[in-house]
């Protein structure tokens, strides 16, 4: 029974998802925002709703940090993934050879932010790191955020300087009030469903004893993770290869900068101070990706290595399933 739950929330979230993702690109269309800067901030914060109502509401809700510190932090890998996974989609050229070198200094920003994440992990409740019951490390993680943001948007906006034909209108005929009273509702959907899939979570890590840092690093992960898929996707479609790493790459930030918001929830104190260092294999996993992805975006080979697949998507697949495998038996005690 508690499968089908899960699949069910599963269902709900590809369903509003892609809606929500629809009724973005609608807004960023009338408001005329550039795409890699709707990729990055606008899209990643619709597409991270997930992961922030998830990590909340199992934090808030249930009372369980490491589930909440582990859907953030496993979804920062698997979105990677999605990186591989467009390049085994993408036919012709290899997919970051499509992407600016602009991405190289978001992926810059995003390995800083885990970097301070693992560090305060490191700490541990450390008295001079704390404000209250709030960690210092956590206000650190969300002004560094906003350093990258402001950073991406003025660098975006130099890059438009160049005179640029404007794209078709594709939601002209839809009015402005049907595009964001949808947008609302495919909002509430996602918000309703993940908040069911925390506990859901719970009752999955308590079930098969497999713990609730790798529940949340796993199943919750992915699944919160889907939007983010859909978004991808969907540019990769349109040819429109730099706003699928943008959102990637942006929903990792989102998805970091949850963690003060998450911190304010946890009144027993500092939350990084209260989960377990099983995160750290996570991190160092996010880093060597990240990593990966500024190699590969460097490099910008114009041919696959292996035909249907470049060698950075092996790589990150690969590190991908020897992070998970190596919490899940870090957290079974295996």
């Amino acid at each position: 029974m508690i499968w089908l739950k899960f699949a069910f929330c599963f269902v709900i979230i590809i369903f509003a998802g892609t809606k929500l993702t629809q009724y973005g690109d609608a807004i960023a269309e009338k408001t005329g925002w550039g795409r890699v800067w709707v990729g990055f901030a606008l899209l990643a914060a619709i597409t991270s709703l997930p992961e922030l109502i998830t990590g909340i509401s199992s934090i808030a809700l249930i009372g369980a940090p490491d589930l909440g510190m582990g859907t953030i932090l496993g979804s920062c890998s698997f979105n990677l993934v999605i990186i591989a996974l467009l390049d085994v989609c993408q036919q012709r050229l290899p997919a970051l050879a499509q992407a600016r070198r602009q991405h190289v200094v978001m992926a810059g920003w995003g390995i800083l932010l885990v970097v301070i994440v693992a560090g305060s992990i490191f700490a541990g409740g450390i008295t001079w790191l704390t404000l209250g019951w709030l960690g210092i490390p956590s206000i650190v993680i969300l002004v560094v955020y906003l350093l990258g943001l402001r950073q991406t948007f003025r660098s975006e906006r130099n890059q438009q300087n160049s005179p640029q034909s404007a794209p078709p209108l594709k939601y002209k005929n839809t009015s402005t009030k049907k595009t964001y009273s949808r947008f609302a509702l495919a909002a509430a959907a996602v918000i309703a469903a993940s908040i069911w899939l925390s506990f859901i979570g719970n009752e999955i890590a308590e079930v098969t004893g497999w713990g609730t840092t790798f529940v949340g690093s796993s199943f919750l992960a992915i699944t919160s993770s889907l939007p983010e898929l859909v978004v991808a996707v969907a540019a990769m479609r349109l040819g429109a290869m730099d706003m699928a790493v943008a959102n990637i790459l942006g929903s990792n930030m989102f998805n970091l900068a949850i963690i003060p918001l998450a911190d304010i929830f946890y009144t027993p104190g500092p939350i990084l101070a209260a989960v377990t260092t099983n995160h750290l294999i996570t991190i160092a996993v996010v880093v060597a990706m990240n990593l990966t992805i500024i190699a590969g975006i460097k490099l910008r080979r114009k041919r696959k290595t292996f035909s249907v697949i470049s060698w950075y998507s092996i790589i990150l697949l690969g590190l991908y399933i020897f992070g998970t495998c190596n919490l899940f038996t870090s957290s079974a005690g295996l």
